[in-house]
């Protein structure tokens, strides 16, 4: 079958006339999520994403998973309970992600320096507690290390006035093939996802939401989807979708927007990566290995509410020169091959007494009319907060469902995953070990049916420099849902986000290898080449 049949079938079903259980909006992590649990538990799920999965805030993270150090830190320090329970179920979910994706996660060792003698207990202590904290769940111990051991982990550390360094491990991940493995894993499981479908109006039967007036923004075709409950997961733009439900609906949200950049791997050793504690305004940044590239972030600066943000230069700027400080080479801003901006939504329940107070948290809420809305948090959580949401629409709409098992799912691509299936790949197809390698890391144990397209004769790469074949472009535009050439350039690969430059050259091939699997008029090609370089010109 055609993507184009494929999509089409899909969105029969959406057409149908059928009383979904569920109406999901809004496709990045949290939606994917609560697709996976509802589906897997019986319930029949719709869900819809007005532009590509994880376009938005969930292809932009530091690709941690993590507890949260600082917050730990402000629960020790303030006694406060809140902070302490944010760690604790993040560590706790930490351990259910590496376990569940292993093709897509890894655990990572991370340093911090520590340059006066006197922050060495306090530093040791934290992140000891740290580990107590993560219990069964644990992936290993920190260590205090000697200033000989903290450089010969980062080679590349300034070595003057440093005293010591603390050894710690948190989890590191592929944010946006995250979200392809949770949208295949719901699928998988009877869902019905599309994307680049859009929710424009919220439907009412008296007085009670009952579903979404769908807009297909490929076709420009509209009707109406039922369901008994209806999720808005739709990140910083929650209270947009709430204000189709009901216009006077008060804002649970402000965002900010956080930025990374990329630079060679030479600035970072593969293996480990480099924690500053706290910056000259109190902040929290790290350097870190990702996809064979130093990746360096985030910023943490109120922003204005926009699909694609761009990185402002003063943040640019910023990390530069934290980045300066703690490495030995001299980091010149031509030396950056990729930056992006992503918006964190930052929520509050209005209900609550202090409602001015922003939380890291997540907020789960039911409008008067029924409408659920679960925004906030963080990726590392994304799984809790689906279970939540579930189980509050369950009980909402008084749903005959089955009990949660996410927490132990393996995830699509997962399941049989060999951390060695590299070397299958290698022995039949004869694929470069690089590219093997890749594909291993990337589809897990579906990459063999990216290696048989490259056997079949998409086997270029699609940028000299970098492990990404053509195979998987058709594999994306063919099982992954891509739509448009960014959409492979950006999220089916990590092209964009680790090599601009790369991802210009290779735009004309993308191009010609969807047009043909696609049947894009030159029309058609035209528009897609002219949105990828607009996109890649920073604004992804």
């Amino acid at each position: 079958m055609s993507a184009a049949a494929d999509r089409a079938d899909r969105l029969a079903d959406l057409k149908s006339g059928k009383t979904f259980d569920l109406l999901v909006i809004g496709g990045g992590a949290t939606g994917c999520g609560i697709a996976v649990d509802a589906a897997t538990r019986g319930l029949s799920v719709a869900l819809v994403e007005r532009q590509d999965f994880a376009e938005g805030t969930s292809s932009r993270s530091t690709k941690l998973l993590h507890g949260g150090v600082r917050y730990l830190e402000a629960a020790v320090r303030k006694l406060d309970k809140t902070h302490l329970k944010l760690v604790l179920e993040a560590l706790s979910e930490r351990g259910a992600l590496l376990a569940n994706a292993p093709h897509l996660s890894r655990r990572l060792a991370l340093v911090t320096p520590i340059y006066r003698w006197a922050e060495v207990p306090y530093v040791y202590a934290g992140l000891k507690l740290y580990d107590f904290l993560s219990g069964r769940r644990s992936i290993g111990p920190s260590k205090l290390l000697s200033r000989a051991e903290t450089l010969k982990m980062l080679p590349g550390l300034k070595g003057d006035g440093l005293k010591a360094g603390v050894l710690y491990y948190d989890g590191q991940f592929v944010d946006s093939r995250l979200v392809i493995a949770l949208m295949r894993t719901a699928r998988q499981a009877g869902a019905v996802l599309a994307n680049q479908v859009e929710a424009d109006a919220v439907l009412h039967d008296d007085g009670r939401v009952s579903g979404a007036r769908l807009h297909d923004r490929l076709t420009g075709e509209r009707w109406h989807l039922r369901a008994r409950a209806v999720i808005n997961a739709t990140g910083p733009f929650a209270d947009h979708i709430a204000k189709l439900d009901k216009r006077e609906a008060k804002d649970i949200l402000t965002v900010s927007s956080g930025i990374h950049i990329v630079l060679d791997r030479k600035y970072v050793p593969p293996d480990a990566g480099l924690l500053i504690p706290k910056t000259d305004d109190g902040r929290v940044l790290f350097i870190l290995p990702w996809q064979d590239h130093a990746l360096v972030g985030t910023t943490d600066e109120p922003a204005a509410l926009d699909e694609h943000p761009r990185p402002a230069e003063a943040d640019v700027a910023y990390l530069l020169d934290h980045a300066r400080r703690y490495l030995s080479a001299d980091i010149k801003e031509s030396d950056i091959k990729a930056r992006w901006s992503g918006l964190r939504p930052l929520a509050f329940d209005p209900k609550a007494k202090n409602s001015a107070e922003l939380a890291r948290d997540h907020v789960l809420i039911e409008a008067e009319s029924g409408l659920i809305t679960i925004t906030g948090g963080k990726w590392t959580t994304y799984r809790l907060m689906a279970e939540q949401t579930v189980d509050h629409a369950v009980q909402q709409a008084k749903l005959s469902a089955k009990p949660c098992r996410t927490e132990t799912l393996r995830l699509f691509g997962g399941e049989a995953f060999d951390p060695k299936g590299a070397a299958m790949l290698l022995r039949e197809f004869g694929l470069e070990e690089d590219v093997a390698q890749h594909l291993n890391r990337t589809y897990g144990d579906q990459a063999r049916f990216v290696a048989e397209l490259a056997a079949k004769g998409w086997n270029q790469r699609l940028d000299g420099k970098h492990p990404q074949i053509e195979a998987e472009v058709m594999y994306a535009a063919r099982q992954e849902d891509a739509t448009h050439a960014i959409d492979v350039l950006a999220r089916r690969t990590s092209l964009a986000l680790v090599d601009r430059e790369a991802a210009r050259r290779a735009a004309p091939a993308v191009v010609a290898l969807m047009a043909k699997e696609l049947e894009w008029d030159e029309a058609r090609c035209q528009a897609e080449s002219a949105l990828a370089l607009q996109r890649l010109d920073g604004a992804l």
